[in-house]
């Protein structure tokens, strides 16, 4: 009877394994063919996209009033309404994010106690009143604004999409492969497998994270506003507690500690020697040049 035991769990977990490989590969496969590689001129690198622009657009619009509604509807000071939108427009308009066909809006949200800011597929932005009343500048709403028209343009939603399909299908396969029913404890493997999926889609969106930071740093300063203006950004939210008392590894935002450190590095690469006075002057005078040349 112990032989017979030994060798039903080792056909079970020859079994399992069989269903895992095939999940695995039904997994990988539905992505490639869900998918399709796509150059991004703005980043310069290849995407695997799931969906059209026009399907962003309209998702994006699809959901801006379940968004407002989430954060007590638009603000009702229409001035401040008025300037985020001039902002953000302008934002858009003088940078390489005007070359995209994503017709961009900006929103302010009357939320007084949540310091956030988002963008929604397609270009819907959004910031709360209570993170644009910590801000100090115009130059600081232009590099949240610009770090969130980031994440529109790179078509981070898009991706993330489509690769959480893939992490889910692969971390279940896998817990499918390591479950084993008569031994319990092999639970926790089955559980870690979850966890390292879940993980993994945080490493993604740290990732994106990153890339709106840099593109926003390049747009702001292609509309003429002083890029050390997003370092403030970054102090600001790390002194609201936005990068939280957890480790970084298990937070879908990097510490904002660690962001000011890449922007510098972006404001280095993007300034060899340094930033220039008056740089919305300097900006102006080049594109005349360049109309009238």
């Amino acid at each position: 009877m112990l032989g017979r035991m030994s060798v039903n769990r080792g056909g079970g977990s020859g079994g399992r394994l069989v269903i895992a490989v095939v999940l695995a590969v039904i997994a990988i496969a539905g992505y490639f063919m869900s998918t399709r590689n796509e150059y991004n001129p703005v980043t310069q690198e290849n995407q695997r996209i799931s969906m059209t622009v026009q399907q962003e657009i309209a998702l994006g619009l699809q959901s801006t009033p379940q968004m407002e509604q989430e954060f007590g509807g638009l603000d009702p000071d229409q001035n401040l309404q008025a300037k985020v939108e001039q902002i953000g427009e302008k934002v858009v308009a003088s940078s390489d994010a005007g070359k995209t066909e994503y017709p961009f809006a900006f929103h302010l949200l009357a939320d007084t106690e949540t310091v956030n800011a988002f963008a929604l597929p397609g270009g819907q932005v959004f910031i709360t009143r209570a993170l644009l009343n910590l801000l100090d500048s115009e130059g600081e709403l232009a590099g949240v604004l610009g770090h969130e028209t980031g994440h529109v343009v790179a078509r981070h939603s898009a991706e993330q999409m489509a690769k959480s399909k893939l992490i889910q299908g692969l971390a279940g396969a896998a817990g499918v492969g390591l479950y084993d029913p008569n031994h319990p404890q092999s639970a926790t493997a089955a559980q870690m497998a979850a966890l390292v999926g879940n993980m993994i889609n945080m490493k993604y969106s740290r990732s994106d994270e990153s890339q709106a930071d840099t593109l926003g740093v390049r747009f702001m300063a292609q509309a003429g506003y002083d890029p050390r203006s997003m370092i403030k950004v970054m102090q600001i939210l790390e002194k609201a507690g936005g990068g939280g008392n957890q480790p970084e590894f298990m937070s879908s935002h990097p510490n904002p500690g660690n962001r000011i450190e890449g922007i510098q590095h972006e404001i280095d690469a993007e300034f060899p020697n340094g930033v220039p006075d008056g740089l919305i002057a300097i900006l102006t005078r080049r594109i005349l040049e360049m109309v009238f040349a």
